[in-house]
């Protein structure tokens, strides 16, 4: 981060959510990195694949510069399912997926670095209009971090793994018996702040 380049501390930002998004899939099976983990179906390649589309969508078609490859249901005119974007069928390979993502971010990169901050785009459906380069980079910002944010803790609920950018890079050292103590004080300070003992 520069500082001085207002360009640059937002590409930081920006590769910095991306890689933390992408760190969630290493080292797990086929099946974890696809298993539903909370009641509306979030799942962490799915995550990787929405974000696929809306790095294409956002850098690509909005500005005039279309990634060559992207994911149908972000072109404007598809048919979408509902969530669709959101979890990976059987025949999509993980690595076509995460590939695919490594490109649409790389395209976005390069339309980041050719054109002005305040060159205007156009999000080509409702009830979006013209847009700057900078407010789709902030949103864009934005929007990976929250997914990350989902990301950590779905492979939480997989396997116990936390950490921003390595396992438990962020956090307070602690053995299971210390965060299973931690655990245990926060549900008591909680059900103590409800006035019950059962919350």
């Amino acid at each position: 981060m520069t500082g001085t380049d207002p360009g640059a501390d937002l590409r930081f930002y920006l590769q910095d959510a991306r890689a933390a998004v992408l760190l969630k899939l290493e080292g797990l099976s086929e099946y974890d990195v696809r298993r539903p983990l909370t009641p509306t179906g979030t799942n962490l390649l799915g995550l990787v694949k929405h974000l696929t589309g809306a790095e294409a969508l956002y850098f690509g078609e909005t500005f005039g510069r279309p990634f060559p490859d992207a994911p149908p249901l972000w072109v404007t005119g598809a048919t979408k399912e509902p969530n669709a974007d959101l979890w990976a069928t059987p025949e999509e390979s993980r690595e076509r997926i995460v590939d695919t993502y490594r490109r649409a971010c790389a395209h976005a990169d390069e339309t980041i670095s050719a054109l002005p901050l305040d060159a205007l785009g156009r999000i080509p459906f409702e009830p979006y209009g013209e847009i700057t380069l900078h407010r789709l980079v902030v949103h864009m910002i934005g929007e990976t971090h929250r997914h990350a944010g989902h990301a950590d803790i779905v492979r939480e609920l997989v396997d116990g793994e936390v950490g921003l950018r390595g396992p438990g890079d962020n956090l307070p050292t602690g053995d299971g018996d210390w965060w299973a103590g931690h655990r245990g004080r926060v549900e008591r300070a909680a059900r103590e702040a409800s006035g019950s003992p059962n919350g």
